[in-house]
């Protein structure tokens, strides 16, 4: 079913102010991860697959001492949780996780509603605390993921995944590439080597016209993609 943009900002907004428990149905969703059957969304409003919250309790503790180390300067305050549908390359609906800066929580809502209706893929989308916080095993899996908690390296500023202001999309397909003075290439994830041709063709391959690139753009955000001294064709910040 297809919203217009004035009726989906509406129900964001409403999914904004509403508990994330006020809006299940009778009987328990699937999780994060799980395939969800058909006959649960046909006829049914996507309203409540698709929420905002702050981060509930249970998933607060699964990221001590993983994407929310012991030395973190964003408040948990400063976070939301989103719990959405994705389509994969196959076309079935997921249910996908992500906690991203509250101030960016809404837009990546909508991107996601608005990708998820277009059948635009997305492998996986579960919390990077799945993969122990661990950049490169999560990538390799091709999860899209947003907060994890760091430093610029030798600063003491804090990154825009570390802030929760970045999200990476399909990101074995779409790696991170850099040529340092000294020739040598570094690129994540490694596995992602073969993707570094953008010229080939291949499943959740992320372009400058695609919909995923023109929605975030649409949203304020940059892309990696269109960086000069380096490449992060996964990356979206703001």
């Amino acid at each position: 079913m297809k919203l217009s943009r004035t009726l989906l900002k509406a129900l964001l907004t409403l999914a904004l102010l509403l508990p994330i428990a006020c809006r299940g149905a009778d009987t328990p969703l699937p999780g994060p991860g799980e395939v969800v059957p058909q006959a649960l969304l046909d006829g049914q409003s996507l309203g409540k697959w698709f929420t905002v919250s702050e981060i509930p309790d249970s998933v607060f503790a699964a990221m001590q001492g993983k994407s929310f180390k012991a030395d973190c300067t964003v408040p948990r305050s400063e976070l939301r949780y989103l719990r959405v549908l994705h389509k994969d390359a196959g076309d079935r609906s997921i249910v996908g996780e992500m906690v991203v800066n509250r101030s960016i929580a809404a837009d990546v809502l909508e991107i996601l509603w608005q990708l998820y209706e277009a059948g635009y893929p997305i492998e996986r989308m579960r919390l990077i605390d799945i993969y122990d916080a661990d950049d490169e095993t999560s990538m390799r899996a091709n999860n899209s993921s947003a907060f994890n908690f760091r430093f610029i390296s030798h600063t003491t500023k804090v990154s825009k995944h570390g802030a929760g202001l970045a999200v990476d999309i399909n990101p074995l397909y779409n790696p991170y590439h850099k040529t340092l003075k000294d020739g040598t290439e570094v690129v994540e994830p490694a596995t992602g080597r073969p993707y570094l041709d953008r010229r080939n063709a291949f499943a959740y391959k992320i372009t400058e016209d695609d919909l995923c690139c023109r929605l975030f753009k649409a949203h304020g955000f940059t892309w990696g993609g269109d960086w000069k001294s380096c490449k992060d064709y996964q990356h979206f910040e703001k």
